[in-house]
């Protein structure tokens, strides 16, 4: 399970806000029964997203913010398939990451 791979959001109460999770965990952890990922909302559940903390991410043609702050673990087994990868968005999302843990 690749870092930076997205995934549709299983949950049918979620999912039409946060269509995808976005893996955002070190590939050298691929051993662990879970992921850490972070919820990509649509605009319109994020209306202003925050500079450093919800970069926005073009995914599948749609414009989405990460929402860095709403990290969790989740089970691979239920993440199924990737839809996409978006590791062109590296340093967008590691700096996201660093402002959630270190204010930087």
């Amino acid at each position: 399970m690749p870092q930076f791979d997205i995934y549709r959001n299983p949950n049918p109460d979620t999912n039409t806000l946060i269509p995808y999770l976005l893996d955002v965990q070190a590939d050298l952890l691929d051993l662990l029964t879970t992921r850490v990922v972070a919820p990509l909302h649509t605009l319109k559940s994020i209306s202003v997203p925050l500079r450093h903390l919800n970069p926005v991410l073009e995914v599948n043609g749609e414009r989405l913010v990460l929402s860095t702050a709403e990290l969790a673990a989740v089970a691979k087994a239920v993440l199924g398939e990737p839809v996409g990868n978006v590791r062109s968005y590296r340093d967008d999302i590691i700096a996201a990451l660093d402002f959630v843990f270190a204010g930087i």
